[in-house]
């Protein structure tokens, strides 16, 4: 009960920092300037929040417990993006999974379809789960997170994000 109060309190505090983006200088970013394509052209939306109420594990742990997630990401030109997600992890650990990726349009020349790829750094596997990353080091770990989005309209999608063989996480993004 306490992560979901966590992030609750994460997602007022990005609600409340994108309203604020909306009236900021269009130029300002928070991505590192090296990660957009230099020349490409400006994204069409400002970033993406999305929120995850659903991940399915491939195997049946009585230790598991439900996985929410709550990211924000910016958008960059060339496709690329950067960002934040908060998550309870499968073993009720809040986790943090800081990263940039790049997203591919109109997969298999359907408009609607994309994918996504991220690579970053995670935090909260803990003891004492840390053996269930791998190449944890005292709660620090690289990952890397494929997705396969479907765009319901030009703002609203839903992805699935391919967690390595562990889970299969279903998500929904707004972008604005």
């Amino acid at each position: 009960m306490r992560i979901f109060q966590t992030l609750r309190f994460v997602l007022s505090i990005a609600m409340a920092t994108l309203a604020g983006s909306a009236h900021a200088d269009s130029a300002q970013r928070y991505c590192p300037d090296f990660l957009a394509v230099k020349g490409a052209p400006a994204p069409t939306h400002r970033g993406e929040l999305t929120f995850s109420p659903y991940t399915h594990h491939w195997s049946q742990n009585p230790e598991h417990k439900k996985v929410v997630l709550v990211a924000v990401d910016e958008q960059l030109p060339g496709d690329r993006l950067c960002g934040v997600s908060f998550f309870s992890n499968s073993f009720g650990q809040p986790s943090v999974y800081v990263y940039a990726g790049q997203q591919y349009n109109h997969l298999l020349g359907v408009p609607e379809l994309f994918a996504k790829v991220t690579v970053g750094l995670m935090y909260g596997y803990v003891a004492p789960y840390e053996n269930k990353v791998p190449l944890n080091y005292k709660g620090f770990n690289p990952a890397i997170i494929p997705a396969v989005g479907y765009k319901l309209t030009p703002h609203d999608s839903v992805q699935m994000k391919f967690l390595g063989n562990a889970a299969l996480m279903f998500s929904y993004g707004r972008q604005f």
